[in-house]
């Protein structure tokens, strides 16, 4: 008689394929999210030198890079949300 349990089956191709949307979703978020602060940073420098039309330019750059942070995470959650 065998003590071992018994080996588990791969998930199905749908489960697998949500979960990699899911993980591809948190690592898009969090690029635009360091792009957007890396652009932070700049805009902070910028004004610190008084050149304030590219810390202006720089602002609208890490605004767009929050916009796209947002729809994937938005993405995420109704992920989650459709799961329960």
């Amino acid at each position: 008689m065998s003590t071992l349990a018994p080996v588990k089956k791969e998930q199905s191709n749908g489960v697998h394929t949500e979960n990699h949307k899911n993980v591809e979703n948190h690592k898009k978020a969090a690029a635009h999210h360091e792009e957007a602060a890396k652009h932070h940073h700049e805009a902070a420098k910028h004004h610190e030198a008084e050149n304030h039309h590219d810390a202006a330019k720089s602002t609208v750059i890490a605004h767009g890079h929050h916009a796209l942070a947002e729809e994937h995470q938005k993405e995420d959650v109704k992920h989650h949300a459709l799961a329960k």
